[in-house]
């Protein structure tokens, strides 16, 4: 395949060729289906009225209709059958884009069409004879094997007129080769690649002028498409007919029956889709027009002006973008138009500046996401970065790092074009296209406007940039305050929460007894009106206040003054108190301290109904993993705990404790200790129990050192 170095590729990837309409693409896509039936097929077609129209005149005229009235959709489908359907939908798809073609309207296309649907019938004929799995692709195959011919007249009407008329032989495409320096066959599949049709449907359209030695282990599409061009084209040389049957394993003496069944088979569709093909093959050629010679410096000047057009019109583009991930699609789907590019990536400057870090969105984001090249270590794409130039890189080439040899599997091209994104002085990220390696000599050629491209975009990126992180800057700054507004109401809210719910089972308990519970009442009433004033103040939005101090010992003779007077506490139950000289003070909150304290204590009296001995210690400090804790444990005097309740003792389960109060669990106690940055165990056996909390010391971590001089032993 001889690939152009003139302009006229790049005439073909700027000029406005129609797009191939969406319902063939869906139906290509359903024919991939094995399941694929009528329903598919109809809900498919109800979606473009345009279709649903066409289907609906066929079905109600003559051939089909018996009756006076006419038919819907449904009755529609099934009276023409699903072949006919399949037929009917990808033949007036195909006509669709080729009368959107340019100059299509200016140039009598009858000729093409017959040769076209005839090389479809033959094509989907040879496909049933072969046992060919997708019969539908063969006479899709054959309908566009040709459609480089209306490419190429409309990218070249002035140098192509006369070509188009042309018989379609191999000195044709030796004409196209020396004029344009590209054939049909190159620019059919060309365009079929760039409509995203299957590769094995360009590979026919590419090589059905190959010859027949060469394709003997070709795919079947491709042998099928050749047989059915010549029988459509040439069928006055016998001998190479035969010798393109062989290649599909038919005999001689059947080629003649295509022939003739094709003939009928394309006036009957050429009815069904409304082409008039009267007089297609007495078309007059028109006189031959010998191609102008260009002058090479003013077609080097057309470029330039168009190059400059087309940057300005991209950067337009960009910037009409909503959003970073529709400018990046933009950015890629444009450089792999304007460039030829086969695939093509975007990598971003990371946050740190120090490497470039794969960008974009569906698939490549998955793929590249966590791909990353550090600008720091030696690499093709490092030094283009840094050095703010276009380079280029050949697989296998030499100074490849891991990085780029990756890039490569990614992008899956020979070669590499790494264009910087560079707005300023900053490079923002690059685009790396994947070509293949004959085409490098033609980009290089290219550079300006390459260049001019990366500018525009870079300048398209830098502003989606600035405004993301402006934006990202106010959403950050407002979440924090929220945040930090939220959990310090949710902290500040649990305390008398739960101080609540304690005092309301000592109250409960009065209640019961028929005692006063005036004083009960005025400390609920004072915590309720502290919750109600604390989510009140959500909205103030004000920064939390440092850690607060706790002096353990204050705590301690809190809570024993709440037991001793709401008579909580038995006389026949002794409560001892150890507080020791050295530290008392933690890094915490008084009220959760409280609200551990309420709970072990009230435990420990119910652990002894008949009396006993409560004892609550102040141990000292305690290293562990480096963090300096007061150790308070609350021992009691009563029977121990048994294993099953010590297996799941933190956890949220019933209490065994009988009577009408059960306790409120020690999970409460667990979650309550882990909000103080604190640890909790239990000791227990027949002797008693005892719950050991460590709790952080005030300033632990600033006076470990200094403690760890004075000989504190580290616990075990």
């Amino acid at each position: 395949m001889q690939h152009p170095d003139q302009d006229i590729r790049n005439r073909l990837l700027i000029a406005r060729l129609p797009a191939m309409p969406q319902i063939l693409i869906k139906l290509i896509e359903l024919l991939q289906a094995d399941d694929a039936g009528m329903p598919e097929l109809a809900a498919l077609i109800a979606k473009d009225a345009g279709m649903t129209s066409k289907i609906l005149a066929v079905a109600n005229s003559s051939a089909y209709q018996r009756h006076n009235r006419s038919v819907g959709l449904e009755q529609a489908l099934v009276s023409l059958g699903t072949d006919m359907i399949k037929t009917l939908v990808i033949s007036e798809s195909v006509f669709q884009t080729f009368n959107n073609f340019p100059h299509s309207g200016s140039t009598d296309l009858r000729a093409f069409w017959k040769g076209s649907l005839t090389t479809a019938v033959i094509a989907r004929d040879i496909a049933r004879v072969l046992d060919y799995p997708h019969v539908e692709e063969a006479y899709l195959a054959g309908l566009l094997h040709n459609v480089g011919r209306l490419a190429l007249l409309a990218t070249a009407p002035k140098e192509y007129a006369y070509n188009f008329t042309a018989r379609d032989d191999e000195e044709l495409c030796a004409v196209e080769q020396r004029t344009l320096e590209i054939t049909h066959a190159e620019a059919g599949a060309w365009l079929i690649e760039r409509w995203s049709l299957d590769s094995f449907l360009a590979d026919s359209v590419l090589y059905h002028h190959e010859p027949v030695g060469r394709l003997e282990a070709a795919h079947p599409l491709i042998r099928i498409v050749r047989l059915a061009h010549q029988l459509c084209y040439h069928a006055e040389t016998p001998e190479a007919a035969a010798e393109a049957a062989a290649l599909c394993g038919i005999e001689e003496d059947q080629l003649d029956a295509f022939v003739k069944s094709a003939a009928r088979q394309v006036a009957r569709a050429a009815e069904h889709l409304g082409i008039d093909l009267a007089g297609a093959d007495d078309i007059p050629a028109p006189p031959a027009v010998a191609p102008q010679p260009v002058d090479p410096v003013q077609a080097r000047l057309q470029e330039e002006v168009r190059n400059m057009v087309l940057v300005q019109e991209m950067g337009q583009s960009f910037a009409r973008q909503q959003g970073e991930a529709g400018m990046l699609d933009a950015m890629t789907r444009s450089a792999r138009i304007l460039f030829d590019l086969e695939t093509t990536v975007i990598l971003l400057e990371s946050p740190t500046g120090h490497a470039l870090q794969g960008a974009g969105s569906g698939e490549a984001q998955q793929r590249l996401a966590e791909f990353a090249i550090p600008l720091n270590k030696p690499g093709v794409l490092a030094e283009a970065a840094n050095g703010r130039q276009l380079a280029f890189a050949t697989r296998g080439g030499a100074a490849l790092g891991i990085a780029e040899e990756q890039l490569f599997r990614i992008v899956g091209s020979e070669a590499l074009v790494c264009l910087p994104l560079v707005a300023g002085q900053r490079c923002l990220g690059m685009i790396v296209g994947g070509v293949p390696a004959w085409q490098l000599p033609l980009l290089q050629k290219k550079e300006r406007f390459l260049q001019a491209f990366g500018n525009q975009a870079a300048n398209a990126l830098e502003t989606a940039l600035s405004e993301r992180g402006h934006a990202r800057r106010q959403v950050a700054h407002v979440a924090e305050e929220y945040r930090e507004a939220s959990r310090r109401v949710v902290h500040e809210v649990n305390n008398p929460l739960s101080i609540i719910k304690n005092y309301l089972s000592v109250l409960d308990a009065k209640l019961a007894r028929r005692e006063p519970v005036v004083s009960e009442m005025s400390i609920l009433n004072e915590e309720i009106d502290r919750v109600g004033h604390l989510i009140n103040g959500l909205a103030d939005l004000q920064p939390s206040e440092a850690g607060s101090v706790t002096n353990v010992a204050r705590v301690v003779e809190d809570v024993l003054r709440l037991f001793r007077a709401t008579d909580f506490l038995p006389a026949s139950v002794q409560v001892v108190t150890r507080m020791q000289e050295g530290p008392q003070e933690i890094d915490g909150d008084a009220d959760l301290l409280k609200q551990i304290l309420v709970n072990l204590v009230k435990n420990a009296i119910e652990a002894q109904p008949h009396g006993g001995r409560i004892e609550i210690a102040n141990r000292g400090l305690v290293n562990r993993e480096r963090r300096l804790y007061v150790e308070l444990a609350v021992s009691d005097a009563g029977p121990g705990l048994s294993q099953e309740v010590l297996a799941n003792l933190f956890s949220a389960v019933k209490s065994s404790k009988e009577g009408k109060h059960h306790g409120l669990g020690l999970s409460i106690v667990h979650s309550l200790v882990k909000k103080l940055n604190g640890m909790i165990s239990c000791r227990s056996g027949a002797n008693g129990t005892s719950f050991e909390l460590l709790l952080p010391a005030r300033g632990s971590t600033s006076q470990l050192a200094p403690v760890q001089a004075r000989g504190v032993v580290d616990s075990v």
